[in-house]
């Protein structure tokens, strides 16, 4: 893998509230047997300090130790893309969530069929939290 390669990303918006987005988020990552090993509520904080109307922003962090195994054992510099991360922000009534992804186009063609396994998953997890 390159250190120059593109790292891809899946991005969905819904009129869905907010909460409701990061609630489910947070359910569709436990039950994919991920473990959350991180949530920064940035918009919130941001307000809490003094910027009333400022808008939602949060990343959480997630990881499955199992696939993290798998995917070093392929290849150590697959550490780079480690934990998954996804962002929700709030912008002109919208909820986005967006993840980014494991590349699927690298010189290691062991390491570009997990990543979209992976994927997939991935991609499921950002379409739960945002079905109605």
């Amino acid at each position: 893998m390159e250190s120059s390669e593109y790292v891809p990303f899946y991005q969905v918006e819904t009129v869905k509230p907010y909460d409701e987005v990061l609630t489910e988020l947070q359910l569709a990552i436990a039950e994919n047997n991920f473990r959350i090993t991180g949530h920064s509520r940035v918009g919130k904080v941001i307000r809490e300090r003094g910027a009333k109307d400022f808008p939602d922003y949060d990343t959480i962090q997630f990881c499955n130790l199992t696939y993290a195994k798998t995917i070093l054992e392929i290849n150590p510099k697959a550490i780079r893309f480690m934990p998954c991360n996804v962002i929700t922000y709030k912008i002109q009534g919208k909820t986005s969530v967006r993840i980014n992804l494991l590349p699927t186009k690298t010189d290691d063609g062991q390491f570009d069929r997990f990543a979209v396994d992976i994927n997939k998953i991935l991609k499921n997890i950002v379409d739960f939290s945002v079905e109605k």
